[in-house]
């Protein structure tokens, strides 16, 4: 078949990878000028199998209250006269209820992992270097109230047999000595060795030039408008290329994986599709002393905030912030990032002065499950919502997505849509 794919990030490429290896006529289309430039570009790094949980918990309620009024909070909400935030909002509450997590824990759990498979799958074949470390994944907590509420969570990710070590700060920075000087910050916390890190940019521009040296045709710098449609079926999508043309890509399957944009070109079809971004913001900043640095992915669970080691790179990101679709940098969330780390390392281990500032528009669902799988329009196809966790769930994603377009139902315990 011919197969168009919305979207360059990590989510869409991976799947065009996945597809061509099953033999389709693969197109992939993107405004960008180049493959994971946007959300994909400057996350946090982290391939977080053991944390694969969702926002949405029965505290997250109380917890965004208390932020509100913060700018520099983990999770802003600004309300917007905007139907879609507010159908979205009221959504989360119900994913907050108690019966919620644990369904909601284990399916993303369950695609976590097979992405992660997946994604070492591609490494070793395709000897794509990427700044991967495979060190693990530890995470502390300032408070011990936030550490006893942690467990819950950890308890049903130990059920499921994710191996996540309850530590105390002694142990903490026995593993991490680049935290010893500010162990009086921390109260407790848990490692998971089996985790990984690595430019989640670097290695989706690889896999693209793998795919293109493949067959996979990239069409960048070409804005998608709309999906064309009739008799319950998508014929071709409408785009204007980078020439200033309207023009028509035809197809026999779509795939739209354009992460928090992907509901505005598939409402029209009357396909659901309950994505709402949660801007992320991120700063990279030069290390000047890498034997002081930080070599394993650390998370300040308290702060909602991850620092990966990246070559000679240290990237800082998180927070959310549910107030639309703009990119727009807001300054006391960019400078909070950099006061975390004065807090955890010394003054001449990274290079304050020179950070490279991002944001990004996270694709949330209210569960923090993803959505993949079959529409109600028979030849279009989903892979969106990831969150957080794109980078995580990326590979494994796009390579179930490639087995239902082939009417395979894919390996892992996940809710698809539409099978």
């Amino acid at each position: 078949m011919k197969v168009v794919v919305l979207g360059s990030g990590i989510i869409g490429t991976a799947t065009a990878w996945w597809l061509r290896q099953d033999g389709h006529e693969v197109t992939v289309i993107d405004r960008s000028a180049g493959p994971a430039l946007e959300t994909s570009f400057a996350n946090g790094g982290q391939i977080s199998v053991s944390y694969a949980e969702p926002w949405a918990n029965p505290q997250a309620p109380w917890r965004v209250l208390q932020w509100m009024l913060r700018d520099d909070s983990p999770l802003l909400f600004r309300p917007q006269a905007d139907w879609r935030q507010w159908l979205w909002g009221a959504a989360f509450l119900r994913e907050c209820l108690p019966s919620r997590l644990e369904p909601n824990i284990r399916a993303m759990v369950a695609m976590a992992e097979y992405s992660r498979r997946s994604l070492q799958t591609l490494r070793n074949d395709l000897s794509i270097e990427y700044d991967a470390l495979q060190r693990g994944i530890l995470t502390f907590y300032r408070k011990h109230s936030e550490f006893d509420q942690a467990q819950r969570s950890a308890g049903i990710l130990r059920d499921l047999g994710v191996d996540r070590r309850i530590l105390s700060a002694d142990e903490i920075v026995d593993i991490e000595p680049a935290l010893k000087p500010r162990q009086h910050l921390i109260a407790g916390g848990d490692y998971t060795s089996t985790d990984e890190s690595g430019d989640a940019q670097v290695f989706t521009a690889e896999l693209a030039r793998r795919a293109e040296a493949a067959g996979v045709e990239f069409a960048f710098s070409t804005q998608i408008t709309r999906l064309l449609a009739d008799g319950g079926r998508v014929h071709a999508v409408e785009v204007l290329d980078a020439d200033g043309r309207y023009r028509r890509v035809t197809g026999d399957a779509f795939v739209a994986a354009l992460g928090s944009f992907t509901p505005e070109i598939v409402r029209p079809l009357g396909v659901p599709c309950l994505v709402y971004p949660a801007k992320g913001y991120s700063a990279t900043f030069p290390i000047i002393d890498p034997a002081r640095a930080p070599t394993i992915s650390l998370t300040d669970s308290s702060r909602k905030v991850v620092l990966t080691r990246l070559g000679n790179r240290l990237r800082v990101a998180g927070t959310a912030e549910l107030g639309g679709y703009s990119r727009g940098l807001n300054t006391v969330r960019c400078e909070a990032l950099g006061n975390i780390v004065r807090e955890l390392l010394p003054p001449d281990v990274v290079d304050l002065a020179t950070p490279n500032y991002w944001a990004g528009l996270r694709p949330s669902t209210p569960s923090g499950v993803p959505l993949i799988g079959r529409t109600r329009v028979s030849n279009l196809f989903l892979n969106t919502g990831h969150g957080t966790l794109g980078w995580t769930m990326g590979a494994g994603s796009g390579r179930a997505l490639a087995d239902i377009v082939a009417g395979r139902r894919p390996e892992p315990a996940f809710p698809f849509i539409g099978l």
